[in-house]
């Protein structure tokens, strides 16, 4: 069952009394620990505290061990949290709610992997029990089963309280450039803003992008300061004024002078989440702002600190990652900027045009949520991507039907699966020996099969990241019993060759990186 559209949460509720009132259990997912505090307010409200138990990272382990206990002695009927929450002990189950579906992190990309979705899917099915998908921007795999009867469809015409989509524009940043504005806000978001401050009314600025600036660059000789564990740039993080690696977590002192040419010529190149708090701050000096990105919320409970205090204290605008864009509700606010629309086009991802329309989708849904009028403004270089020009329609059905084809015609999920084979040591000379290997060994065991693609070993685009050299090789094709037994026997033949090398399968995975 697929749910477009907004007002979710009440079909939630109410699909989940009724299987309270059949003595039965339910188990309820949302892909964000931030979401979890705003969800558990709303389900106590309607059901009380003592029925429901609440499971996600951020728990201590004694108050994981009092929730899973509570479960297991049948005391909470609700079970509420994020991907894990899908193995809490739950007795008599009737339910099974994924809210956001299409939301990479229900897919875990740390051992013991996993899809809680698939897992869901699993259990529904041997208990045969209602598996709700809800999601404004449906996964496109989720929604081409539900167009060919493997799901049933339900749309919601609708958004809550019966108010009205928001106002949506696409501002050309190329068009900015040419007028002399080289700040991160466009002057239609700029005048908007103000507007919004002089009526009272709450603002989300939306970046991508965690830190000061993206990178240093040496501009006498080009030296850029990369981390010493991966193969990437490390962030400038101003306030503590150290440089950052956000894969692998290394930092070291920012450095000021060129360790190559000994230039002092250092240039800050791209934008972050604390250049544009620094920046607003600079624009609008008497408004109140708060900033929300993993910087801000490594602190125990500090997503909902965070977040009450946007909305209880009428914080004037929050900025955030994409954190901040997922199914939270602030009455009050009218406008939401996005800063930077390209980021995610520009990913070396089959899904990257996927994944812009939902999180501008997605963001959007922030404005104007109660009976006030909402504005969103989208600042692009690329106004004229079919994503983008989806987005500011909101318009889902004429994005999937032009994704659709772009699939079929290049041959992607769903039309097949991708099984990536991710080879990883910290020798590279191994990395690539054992990817040969494997390679070969599919090679003489597909070669005779239909609709089998197979692709040489190739570096990953991130070829490094702690100290582990890493390499794919891609399998194209439909994922059944045979293709298991290929990949089963492969990967037994490649243990006995060689067991230094870290080998994973990953199927139509989430982060082609």
């Amino acid at each position: 069952m697929e749910l477009q559209g907004l007002g979710k949460t009440e079909v939630y509720l109410q699909l989940i009394r009724k299987a309270l009132e059949q003595n039965k259990s339910a188990i309820m997912l949302v892909p964000e620990i931030s979401l979890t505090p705003q969800m558990v307010d709303r389900f106590i409200a309607r059901f009380g505290q003592d029925t429901i138990a609440v499971l996600h990272s951020k728990l201590s382990v004694g108050e994981r061990y009092d929730q899973w206990q509570k479960i297991k002695r049948n005391e909470a009927k609700i079970v509420i949290g994020a991907r894990s929450a899908i193995f809490a002990p739950v007795n008599n189950l009737g339910l099974i709610i994924i809210d956001e579906e299409h939301d990479d992190s229900y897919k875990s990309e740390m051992p013991p992997r996993y899809n809680a979705k698939e897992i869901s899917r699993y259990i529904a099915f041997k208990k045969n029990i209602p598996l709700i998908l809800g999601s404004a921007t449906p996964d496109i795999n989720t929604f081409y089963k539900a167009q060919n009867g493997e799901i049933e469809f339900l749309k919601l015409t609708k958004r809550a309280n019966n108010s009205k989509l928001p106002k949506v524009e696409v501002v050309d940043l190329r068009d900015e450039l040419i007028n002399g504005n080289k700040t991160m806000i466009s002057r239609k978001l700029y005048n908007s803003i103000c507007a919004n401050l002089e009526n009272k009314k709450q603002t989300i600025l939306f970046l991508n992008r965690r830190g000061f600036s993206t990178f240093i660059m040496c501009r006498n000789c080009g030296y850029t300061v990369k981390c010493k564990n991966c193969n990437i740039t490390l962030t400038y993080h101003r306030k503590e004024n150290k440089l950052k690696c956000h894969y692998c977590g290394y930092e070291q002192e920012n450095v000021l002078v060129c360790p190559e040419c000994g230039s002092s010529k250092i240039k800050y190149f791209g934008t972050g989440t604390q250049k544009l708090e620094e920046q607003i701050n600079k624009m609008f000096p008497k408004a109140s702002t708060i900033r929300m990105d993993i910087d801000t919320v490594s602190k125990k409970n500090s997503h909902e600190e965070i977040l009450n205090k946007f909305r209880n204290d009428n914080i004037d605008i929050l900025i955030g990652t994409q954190m901040v864009v997922k199914g939270h509700h602030f009455p009050n606010v009218t406008l939401v900027g996005v800063i930077a629309a390209d980021s995610s086009l520009n990913m070396e991802d089959y899904r990257a045009n996927e994944k812009t329309f939902q999180i501008l989708t997605q963001v959007a849904g922030r404005a104007g949520r109660e009976n006030l009028p909402g504005n969103v403004i989208i600042q692009t270089y690329n106004p004229d991507s079919f994503s983008i020009e989806c987005s500011k329609k909101q318009d889902y059905d004429m994005f999937y039907n032009t994704e659709i084809k772009l699939r079929k015609q290049l041959n992607y999920p769903p039309f097949c699966d991708i099984i990536l084979f991710g080879i990883s040591q910290s020798d590279e000379q191994i990395v690539e020996n054992v990817s040969n290997k494997i390679y070969n060994i599919l090679l003489d065991k597909v070669k005779d099969l239909n609709n089998i693609n197979l692709y040489k070993p190739r570096p990953a685009p991130i070829d490094k990241i702690k100290n582990r050299f890493r390499y794919r090789v891609i399998l194209k094709g439909k994922f059944n019993n045979e293709i298991i037994e290929i990949i089963n026997d492969t990967l037994q033949e490649i243990y006995k060759y060689n067991t230094k090398a870290r080998v994973i399968v990953d199927v139509n995975p989430t982060n082609m990186m």
